[in-house]
């Protein structure tokens, strides 16, 4: 159903035209009616619709100065212009604005039909055009292997939440799931000496400008690719100059994984080595049991890189060989920390407990060191600091002034009372932030209600014009405003005006059209318009019941 507003000045056109034609049997719904442009507008803003019928005729504000505001902020709404034989100048106009449609007056309710079905036929084309299933799906399925490589360097490379990447994962036809994960970052050696023997070239190492390299990169993939397919043991794909094998098993028991793993990565080093007459240096990291930690796994693979510059080139390297680990890693990662900030920032108390009791969960359940338990401790509440700095607020007043995190962290015998201390600091943050955002949202409003007071003379004022006086944009302004006065920033606008307007009928001897020009209305007519609507009576006439009273 495509929504429809109707403009047009004379009541009794504008019903007849709404009570003779069935909108529903032709696609439509009428979701609002004006009495002129101006209205129009403020209809436009509040429900955008597909198709606004507007008369050309109209007070305040005609239908091509309406059509041109159109075109300047909703470009894709469809017009239909209703003009009559003796308007040519404004069909010159209208063609400058590219109107959609049409009617002359006087019409017949078919005729407007007529063009509605037009236009319902166009609405439906350009909406089809822009859902072309079979156009998205080709696009797609050529993009598919870019948007693959593109989501698999992001798992590895950064934190991400496990449902995220299950839908990604579904999305790409990517099959992630198993048991146990490991990163191994695949590295082409610099070719400093030539290898013997007669097997075929297929890429020169001495070629060493980075178009080589890359033809080079792409050959070790094919290799990876076709082996790694052979033993069904995960993907690989390029990243930083890299070849990463992400490796997916259904095996739970790490010693086995990496058993597998370790054969077929020694198959790619000899293979490129005998085909490519490269040489690759591999890093393996540990072994993960969820793949949102995979990242971890890409980190030790690299660490494990790093270690070529003892063991030297052409090998695999595994982190566990070089690095000796006693036990898991309790680790307060990027995802955690946002996860904890932005609870402290816009969370609610509930929202805030729920993130606490996330980051610590499993704590109790893995073999750490009271020291690695108080590093991660010490993470937690240097982020937390952080928010609460950035508050520009002291520490002693959010914390009071015996405020020593480092003593308590040390004090600690149980995981609850650092849990419960946690939320404690956290809601302490949380408390000056929303008493420090209601402040500023009470002082921005009365900013704009002072200007508002100090400018409601002038014709000009707007959200866009207070907006700019305050620095801020007019959507959070417009926000702001109506969460704290109930009521826009245009009705509060109009009120004053009315207000003074009123005090001006009370007090004064000024003519009608003085005092529209005094309380900000270039349109005398459209000030009597907007008195009446407001309080149901013209300025005369309230004007007159003040006399008498």
């Amino acid at each position: 159903m495509h929504k429809l507003l109707l403009v047009e000045d004379e009541e009794e056109v504008r019903e007849s035209v709404l009570q003779e034609i069935d909108w529903n049997r032709y696609g439509y719904e009428v979701i609002d009616k004006a009495e002129n442009g101006k209205d129009a507008i403020e209809c436009i803003e509040r429900n955008v619709p597909d198709v606004v019928v507007t008369d050309i005729r109209m007070p305040f504000m005609d239908g091509m100065q309406l059509s041109e505001w159109i075109r300047a902020h909703y470009p894709t709404t469809k017009i239909i212009i209703l003009t009559g034989h003796d308007e040519f100048e404004y069909a010159q106009k209208a063609v400058k604005l590219q109107i959609d449609e049409y009617v002359l007056k006087p019409f017949s309710s078919q005729e407007l039909i007529i063009v509605l079905k037009r236009l319902k036929d166009q609405l439906v084309s350009e909406m089809e055009q822009k859902e072309n299933i079979h156009l998205l799906e080709e696009h797609y399925r050529k993009s598919l292997p870019v948007l693959r490589e593109v989501f698999l360097s992001s798992l590895v490379s950064t934190t991400m939440r496990r449902n995220e990447i299950e839908e990604k994962a579904y999305t790409y036809n990517l099959d992630l799931s198993g048991s146990g994960y490991v990163v191994s970052v695949l590295s082409i050696d610099d070719p400093g000496t030539k290898l013997a023997g007669n097997s075929p070239v297929v890429i020169s190492p001495s070629l060493k400008d980075s178009k080589d390299r890359q033809l080079q990169l792409f050959a070790v993939l094919n290799i990876a690719q076709e082996i790694s397919i052979a033993h069904s043991i995960g993907h690989v794909f390029i990243h930083h100059d890299h070849i990463i094998m992400l490796s997916v098993s259904g095996e739970e028991d790490p010693e086995r994984i990496m058993e597998r793993l370790l054969t077929v990565l020694e198959e790619i080093r000899q293979s490129t080595e005998k085909y490519l007459k490269i040489t690759l240096t591999i890093g393996v990291g540990t072994v993960v049991s969820e793949i949102s930690q995979i990242n971890y796994s890409y980190k030790d693979a690299n660490q494990a890189l790093d270690y070529r510059m003892i063991l030297g080139t052409n090998r695999v390297i595994c982190i566990n060989d070089v690095e000796t680990r006693f036990a898991e890693k309790l680790r307060f990662d990027e995802l955690k920390e946002h996860a904890l900030l932005r609870g402290i920032k816009v969370g609610t108390p509930q929202e805030m407990k729920s993130v606490v009791d996330e980051l610590f969960a499993g704590v109790t359940d893995t073999n750490i060191s009271v020291k690695d338990y108080q590093i991660f401790l010490v993470e937690i509440v240097t982020s937390i600091l952080t928010a609460a700095k950035d508050l520009g607020t002291g520490m002693d007043e959010i914390f009071g002034a015996d405020f020593d995190p480092f003593a308590e962290i040390r004090g600690f015998t149980h995981v609850d009372q650092a849990m419960e201390w946690i939320l404690h600091l956290c809601l302490n943050i949380m408390g000056h932030i929303s008493n420090q955002r209601q402040y500023a949202y009470k002082s921005l409003v009365d900013q704009a209600k002072d200007y508002a007071k100090a400018h409601y003379h002038e014709t000009d004022v707007s959200i866009n014009k207070v907006c700019g006086h305050l620095h801020i944009s007019a959507g959070y302004f417009s926000s702001i405003f109506k969460k704290e006065c109930k009521t826009t920033f245009v009705a509060y606008l109009q009120q004053i005006r009315m207000e003074a307007a009123q005090e001006m009928l009370r007090t004064t001897d000024l003519k009608l059209f003085e005092i529209a020009e005094k309380v900000g209305f270039a349109e005398p007519n459209y000030f009597s318009f907007s008195f009446r609507k407001l309080y149901g009576i013209s300025p005369k006439e309230y004007r007159n019941s003040m006399k008498e009273g």
